[in-house]
């Protein structure tokens, strides 16, 4: 029997076409800040997927859902290691309680981030400690959830004169959208898989 591990390794290695990706700001310019947000894959026989509430107060993306994650910075070694570093710092995940598996398509946000999604497994149920400056909350949404494709939903809004295309997935309350979805959306279309 093939683990969590083995599954999302097999799925990421697996090649597929770049137009499948989901994203609508392909021409944002050549300046991109390099970032990475941990995509944490809870192992149990229902996968789960860790996501965090950001706080109101921040200046970019107040009180949006996202994955742990931020800029890399001059000394991180390489895009899993400052998803590694921001999930400690934002939700204290150690560091030692994830297996990496690899990185997931990139997306750029029309913020100008160049976003590497870092997938990893962690145990289930560990314990989280949101850094209240960044973090309200940290939860599970169940992975198949949002992977299934019936529950992305394609939404739209005016954004600076211009109609704006995203994604959005409803999980009771929480509602996921903007670059957070559309990194799920595709990550789906990667795995192909029944989680």
């Amino acid at each position: 029997m093939t683990t969590l591990a083995e599954r999302l390794r097999v799925a990421l290695d697996h090649v597929h076409e770049p137009e499948l990706l989901a994203g609508d700001h392909p021409g944002i310019g050549s300046s991109r800040m390099p970032a990475a947000v941990l995509v944490a894959v809870t192992d149990r026989p229902e996968p789960g997927l860790i996501l965090t509430q950001r706080t109101e107060s921040l200046r970019r993306h107040a009180g949006q859902v996202a994955f742990p994650g931020g800029r890399i910075d001059p000394g991180d070694r390489d895009a899993a290691d400052a998803a590694l570093r921001e999930a400690e710092e934002e939700i204290a995940l150690p560091r030692a309680a994830v297996t990496l598996i690899g990185e997931a398509d990139r997306y750029l946000t029309v913020t100008g981030f160049e976003v590497i999604p870092v997938v990893g497994v962690v145990p289930p149920d560990l314990d989280y400690h949101p850094n209240e400056a960044e973090v309200a909350d940290v939860f599970e949404v169940p992975l198949a959830f949002v992977l299934d494709p019936d529950n992305q939903l394609r939404a739209s809004a005016e954004w600076q004169g211009r109609t704006r295309y995203f994604y959005e997935i409803r999980w009771g309350e929480r509602r996921i959208w903007g670059a957070t979805a559309a990194m799920l959306v595709n990550l789906s279309r990667r795995l192909r898989w029944a989680a």
